[in-house]
């Protein structure tokens, strides 16, 4: 029952999307004859910059949709779900999600708990919003983090995707209330095997090196194919942006 009504939320938020917005989407991976949507075991979402992130839903098919309704595990910021309507929204959209701190604490632990051969794991790598200037609300560059590397190293395998948002600074800014209507949602997708891309990051490094691999190569791959984010008022940072390396 619980994965009907989430599906027919989101059936509802996809409509709303491509009422009121146009999607301007591609793969930058080869996606064969065959449908490229396949059963994706992670999904990593790059380049966060709204919580109204969720208007992707017009970029995507139904089958992927309901797959989300299904068994997806997203970790979400313990902040964010607290909030008492924005959380009651996720909580409303996501069949598992995990309220996570910033830290390497349980709570990214019950993440990796929740991994599985049958479910999809849907992470926002960077771990916080970015704000009109291109920083996040700390004045610090937008970087991936590395829980996303744990998730790789301990993924029994299967094909991955990334999506490659243009950025929803053009519709709502963090801290405003309300979209603005009739714009253009630019999304890339491109679609990886789990054990190819751990291999050729190096799947023998220490654990700290892996990381390091993983942050700087998804780093480069948003630079790289994220799509430039349509003019906004008040919105002055180009795209794509300068990755800054980490040790």
């Amino acid at each position: 029952m619980r994965t009907r009504l989430i599906y027919l939320i989101l059936l509802a938020l996809k409509t709303f999307s491509h009422l009121f917005f146009r999607h301007d989407t591609a793969w930058v991976s080869d996606t064969g004859d065959g449908d490229p949507w396949k059963e994706f075991r992670l999904v990593v979402v790059l380049n966060h910059t709204s919580l109204f992130e969720w208007l992707f839903a017009g970029s995507v098919p139904n089958s992927f949709m309901r797959r989300i309704a299904t068994d997806a595990v997203v970790p979400v910021a313990d902040k964010t779900l607290n909030r008492p309507l924005v959380g009651r929204f996720f909580r409303l959209i996501i069949p598992n999600p995990i309220p996570i701190t910033r830290e390497a604490d349980h709570t990214w632990q019950t993440v990796l708990e929740h991994i599985g051969s049958e479910r999809m794991v849907i992470i926002f790598p960077e771990g916080r919003m970015k704000r009109a200037d291109g920083l996040d609300k700390n004045g610090r560059p937008m970087t991936v983090r590395g829980g996303v590397a744990d998730i790789l190293r301990q993924h029994e395998g299967g094909p991955m995707m990334i999506a490659y948002g243009g950025g929803m600074h053009h519709i709502q800014v963090p801290g405003q209330h309300l979209p603005r209507l009739f714009k253009t949602i630019r999304i890339r997708f491109e679609g990886l095997d789990i054990e190819a891309y751990r291999e050729s990051l190096g799947s023998d490094l220490k654990p700290v090196e892996f990381k390091r691999a993983v942050r700087n190569d998804l780093d480069q791959r948003r630079d790289l194919h994220c799509p430039p984010l349509e003019e906004a008022a008040g919105v002055h940072y180009p795209l794509p942006t300068k990755t800054r390396k980490q040790s």
